[in-house]
Order: C-alpha cells, then structure tokens, then sequence
C-alpha cells in the first residue's frame, strides 16, 4: 500500500498522466474524423443507445455500426485518464495547486462532449454540430496542453517583452481561426459522415481558398516570431518551439495540397486532421513557452549574501553594490549623533 502511494505522489506520475491525457484526445479526435470518413457518422443511429433496443451495435448493423460503436466506446479511455489525472492531481494538491483545476476541466470536458455528441447523431450529422463536436475537441486539446504544461518543472527565468508576447498570442488567435475555417471547409465538402447529411451550402472551392489564405497568414506570423525571437536573444525553448511550429505547419500544408488535389481520399484527409491537432499542440507549446514564464517581478527575490572582505588583491571585491551601500549607509548613520546627546570618545 505504502509503494502504491508512492508511486500516485511521485510528480512523474501526474506529468505522465497528463500527457496521456494529450495523446487520447489526439486519438479521440483522429477517430472521429475516420466516423465521418467511412460514411459511419449514423451507423448507431442513436444515442446514448445503439438502437432503440441495444446500447451496443449488433451484427445486422454491419461495419458502420461496429466503427461508430468503437469510436464510442473509445471516450471511457478518454474519459478513465481523465479520471485518474483528477485523483492524482487532487492527491498532490499541496505540491501543485496549478494543475488542479485544468485536470477536472478536462474531465468535465469529456461530458460535454459526449452530450454534444449525442446531440450531433440526433440532428442528423447537421454540419454546425459536427464542426461544434469537432472545436469542442480542440478545446479539450487545450485544456489538456495546460494540464500538461502545469506538471513540467524548471522553466526559465525569463521575461518576454510586451511585443513578443502579444505576437505570439495573435499567433495562437490566426491558428484557431485556420482551425474554425477548416470545418468550414469540411462543412461544405463531400465527407459528411452519411449519404444523406446535409452541407452548409457553401462553396467548397471559396472555403477552401479562405482556409489556404488563413495557412498562409499563420505561416507568415510564425516565422515573423522566429526572427523576432532570435533578435531578442530568447531562450533556446522559444526558438525551438517556434521552429517545430514551422515544420508542422508546413507538413500540414503540403499534406493539405495533397488532398485538394488528389480528391481528397479517406487517408490523406485522415492524416490532415492528425496534422491539425499537431499544428494546434505546437501552437499552445509556442504560447506557453513564450508567455509561461512568470514575470521577474513576480518572481520570489533572492537572498542577497554578503561574503567577507578579503586581503588577497587577487579575489577582488566580492561584496555586491547593494550591500555596499547599505554598510556606508549603516556607518553614515553611527557616526552622526542626535543633536544633545553626548558621543563617546573613540
């Protein structure tokens, strides 16, 4: 029993299972996408049960029952790390407060997503619901992120300027927009998750030049923020989080090519919604390493030591100017009496 709450206070145990918490939101996500790909977004045709008699898929059903039903069964795993991340974090409470509170947001998360869900297989696929479904789950992704952000130790001690930080966040703002225009993009597209799903009505050729321009821009501003980075001499941290930044965007742009001119097949589509949580994760990373660190002002002071004069030429002074000044100060102060009083003879 005594190893067993060991192993639950260990800080490796609640960074580990924050980052779990990460990669299932990943999977849930990618799944998702493959219900809708497979034309299986109907195949339980309602929800929270199967069918109006069964909560599982029957045989009868066929394949889009059985990838609809898996893609279900897949939120308990979403849903038990979330779980077991809250109890963790709850039990080092006292060592790490900030972790607390994005660690039950993602377990109420997963309820909302599994009513959003629901709500989506009611509505018949409708594509506002999906693209809802699908932002919900980024949102998740986030909330998921800072869990994990929260549960690294040993950040910098660094202060951005203002400038630095209000490009980053703009950079995380175009992202979430690229984000929002691509469910555009799918709303309006052939993949509806059902033959008989309705589309937004849109043109798919328009959205998808709206959502190429919005790459673009975020391309643009990453590398913007690179540069910046490196003229500010930044912390390694930065410069590589936005450098990784830039090598999955531009993955995930070749690989959207890819597919728009290709006919968008079911793989490549698949690999693009992995690339778009890719993109999303290094965006909130470069965010994070950007603005996580906490202000010098906020910092907790150090302690100033005042080592002994020494008679060695050699050694230096080795007694910091504040200090310095404090004993001149001291000794100005002694050697001054109040007027009246009678000084003592040296």
């Amino acid at each position: 029993m005594g190893s067993v709450l060991a192993i639950l206070h260990h800080p490796a145990t609640l960074r580990r299972l924050a980052f779990a918490s990460v990669i299932v939101n990943v999977i849930i996500v990618v799944t998702g996408g493959l219900v809708r790909l497979t034309d299986s977004g109907l195949g339980c045709p309602t929800w929270p049960r199967c069918t109006d008699d069964s909560y599982v898929a029957t045989s009868a059903m066929g394949i889009h029952g059985a990838i609809e039903f898996g893609n279900r069964t897949l939120i308990s795993m979403v849903g038990g790390v979330a779980v077991a991340a809250l109890i963790v974090a709850w039990l080092q409470r006292k060592r790490l407060r900030a972790a607390l509170w994005p660690a039950f947001l993602v377990l109420v998360g997963v309820a909302v997503q599994g009513v959003v869900g629901g709500i989506t297989v009611h509505l018949a696929l409708n594509p506002y619901s999906v693209a809802l479904h699908f932002l919900l789950s980024i949102v998740m992704l986030a909330l998921a992120h800072t869990f994990w952000m929260r549960t690294r130790e040993g950040r910098p001690r660094w202060t951005p300027p203002p400038a630095l930080r209000a490009l980053a966040l703009c950079l995380t703002v175009v992202s979430a927009a690229v984000l929002v225009l691509g469910t555009i993009v799918t709303g309006s597209g052939p993949h509806a998750g059902d033959a008989k799903a309705a589309r937004t009505g849109f043109d798919p050729q328009a959205m998808a030049q709206l959502h190429a321009d919005g790459v673009f821009l975020l391309i643009g501003l990453s590398v913007a923020l690179w540069f910046a980075a490196k003229a500010l001499a930044a912390p390694q941290k930065v410069t590589r989080a936005v450098l990784v930044l830039v090598v999955v965007e531009l993955s995930q742009g070749v690989v959207g090519f890819v597919q728009y001119f290709t006919g968008l097949p079911v793989a490549v589509v698949a690999a693009h919604m992995l690339g778009a949580c890719l993109v999303w994760l290094a965006t909130l990373s470069v965010l994070a390493a950007v603005a996580g660190s906490p202000p010098l002002a906020a910092q907790q002071p150090e302690e100033q030591v005042v080592r002994p004069l020494t008679l060695d030429p050699r050694a230096g002074d080795q007694v910091p100017l504040a200090a310095k000044a404090d004993a001149l100060e001291q000794a100005r102060r002694a050697d001054v009496a109040p007027i009246g009083a009678r000084r003592e003879p040296v």
